[in-house]
């Protein structure tokens, strides 16, 4: 298992890393908001541990971003104590919020409980029988129990909120959806300022795995005004 500890204070990240570690956790450090945020976009973790009071970015905007493409645990350590910070972080995606100074051993324990916990509900999750376990058309195929996608057979990476938002238009095809109704059934939010250009992104990253000409799209197609639809 992979974590990542995004943390200014190099003493305490370094604390958590060993006893993690000593725990057979593989765990990567950052000590700023920009290059722990880059990291976790970019590299695949299986839970992130971070600090809410960061230079460059801060937690809060990190726990926000991470969870528009991620669905792994995200733990926040902080020196706050305000209750109205635990309910708000919870609301913008965290799992878990741990108040400094904390033991070491309950973080480690809280990991393993956040891990065993989605561990439990990803293997539910693929192994839930279906009665069509895959979506093909014009090439594009789209594996529901292993979450992979090909096109002509070869597998295309995808994150999963672009695999989400590809999925569910693929499975109601040819209905046409407005930005805001995607917006609330893939990120399970009232959409407000600038989320509505994350569908816009997402939908411009999954027209770049798949479609060959994303001006003339084969399977996205744009509605201008309206939203998309999934042609079928």
């Amino acid at each position: 298992m992979r974590l990542l500890i995004i943390e200014d204070e190099i003493a305490i990240a370094e604390l958590e890393k060993d006893y993690l570690e000593m725990n057979n956790y593989i765990v990567e450090v950052a000590t700023n908001g920009k290059d722990g945020l880059k990291k976790a976009l970019s590299e695949d973790f299986d839970l992130l541990i971070l600090d809410l009071m960061i230079p460059e970015v801060d937690g809060a905007t990190i726990c926000r971003e991470v969870r528009k493409e991620k669905d792994i645990p995200i733990i926040i350590v902080s020196a706050k104590k305000e209750e109205w910070d635990k309910v708000q972080l919870l609301g913008i995606g965290a799992d878990d919020y741990m108040t400094k100074p904390f033991s070491p051993s309950e973080l480690v324990a809280r990991v393993k409980a956040h891990l065993a916990r989605y561990n439990r509900l990803v293997s539910s999750m693929t192994h839930k029988p279906v009665g069509n376990d895959t979506i093909e058309v014009n090439g594009l195929k789209i594996d529901k129990l292993a979450r992979r996608v090909f096109l002509d057979g070869e597998e295309k990476p995808f994150t999963g909120k672009e695999y989400d938002l590809l999925l569910y238009l693929a499975e109601n095809p040819n209905r046409v959806f407005g930005k805001e109704d995607l917006f609330r059934e893939i990120w399970k939010a009232e959409p407000a300022g600038t989320d509505i250009a994350t569908v816009t992104v997402h939908i411009k990253k999954i027209r770049e795995k798949i479609e060959k000409d994303s001006s003339h799209p084969l399977y996205i197609e744009t509605l201008w005004g309206v939203g998309y639809r999934f042609k079928m």
